[in-house]
This record gives C-alpha cells, sequence and structure tokens, in this order.
C-alpha cells in the first residue's frame, strides 16, 4: 500500500465521521462546522485526483462564503434546541431504515464489481507546467458553453426571484429626496428671532 493510498484511506473515514456528525448532531452550529471539516477533507482527496481547481474552488466558494453564511444565520436565529430534540426518538426508526436503504442501494450501484482500486485507475501524472485550470477552462468555454450559460442564466431568475419574494413594500416610506434637498434655501429654514437682552438681577 503506497503512501497516497494511505492518505486517501484516512481521509475518506474523517470525511465519512464528519458527515455522519452533520446529522446526527443536535447543535446546528457544531453541525455546520462538522460540513466544514467534510469540505476540508473532500478538497484533500481532489487534490490526490489532481483536480487542484476544483479543491481550491471547495475551500474557497463553500467554506469561505457558503459555510460562513450558514453560520451567520444558524446563529441569528432563534432556535430552539428542545423542540429539535423532542421528536429524535419517534423518527429514528424511520431514518434508519431509510439509512439502510440508501446503503442498499449505494451498495447495489458503487459496488465491488463497479468500483475498487483494481477497477478505477490512478490519475496519469502529469508535467510541472500542466494547468489543470487552463483545461478545465478550455472544456467549459469550448464543449459546455451553451450548458455553462443556460446555468447562468437560471442562477440569475433564481437571485432576481428571490429578491422580489422578499421585498416588501412600505404603506409609509421615509426618505429623503436629492431634488427637494437642492432647491432648500436659507430662508425657508432659518428664522432669525430679535429678543431684547435680558438684565440679571
Amino acid at each position: 500500500m503506497g503512501f497516497e493510498q494511505i492518505v486517501f484511506y484516512i481521509f475518506s473515514a474523517i470525511l465519512v465521521f464528519a458527515a455522519g456528525m452533520v446529522i446526527s448532531v443536535r447543535n446546528p452550529v457544531f453541525a455546520a462546522l462538522f460540513l466544514v471539516l467534510a469540505f476540508f477533507t473532500s478538497a484533500v482527496i481532489w487534490i490526490l485526483l489532481e483536480a487542484e481547481f476544483l479543491a481550491l474552488t471547495l475551500v474557497l466558494v463553500y467554506v469561505g462564503a457558503v459555510m460562513v453564511l450558514f453560520l451567520f444565520v444558524v446563529m441569528m436565529l432563534d432556535i430552539n434546541l428542545a423542540v429539535l430534540k423532542r421528536g429524535f426518538r419517534r423518527y429514528l426508526p424511520v431514518g434508519f431504515v431509510v439509512a439502510f436503504i440508501m446503503i442498499v442501494q449505494l451498495v447495489l450501484i458503487v459496488g465491488p464489481e463497479q468500483f475498487g482500486l483494481d477497477k478505477v485507475e490512478s490519475p496519469t501524472p502529469r508535467a510541472a507546467d500542466y494547468s489543470n485550470t487552463e483545461e478545465l477552462g478550455r472544456v467549459l468555454y469550448t464543449v459546455y458553453v451553451y450548458p455553462f450559460e443556460i446555468a447562468s442564466v437560471i442562477l440569475l431568475v433564481a437571485i432576481i426571484a428571490a429578491i422580489a419574494l422578499t421585498l416588501r413594500k412600505r404603506k409609509h416610506p421615509r426618505f429623503m429626496s436629492p431634488e427637494q434637498q437642492i432647491k432648500v434655501r436659507r430662508e425657508d429654514r432659518l428664522r432669525i428671532v430679535k429678543m431684547k437682552s435680558e438684565t440679571k438681577l
């Protein structure tokens, strides 16, 4: 067993442990932190497959941006942990049945006959000047340019729809008009009143 296989098995075990903790811990903050650990270990496995761009994207985008937003949302929401714990035992048998069915499906699809070290070949070693990012960009913007553009349009529509759904109009909005501010004169805002001086007793 080579060094790469040892590293693969170590980080795969950490990834399975972190994924299990994400769905088993009752504290949502801990679940988000375990998901961060799962993303990091997945990035290491991507690096072992010589997919450095995907590994860096996974760390920068998901860990650096998406998970930070998840943590902010989880910590800002007033989540009652007692309510979350209330139905855990009642739905536990159903969860075991669903998990067993998913494991059986994974074994049938990705079993010893379709998956294994002898079935999947190791990635071909590349030269030092080989750019994984350049090759991915060339394929993305030539072969898959239309699916890429369609996906970007769908995401844009989703962003606009999310903004439209969350935007609420107020009945009596208060705002300043720059046009009215420019027209303001000193006589309209300031009034000088002449008063007699008071004498001290």
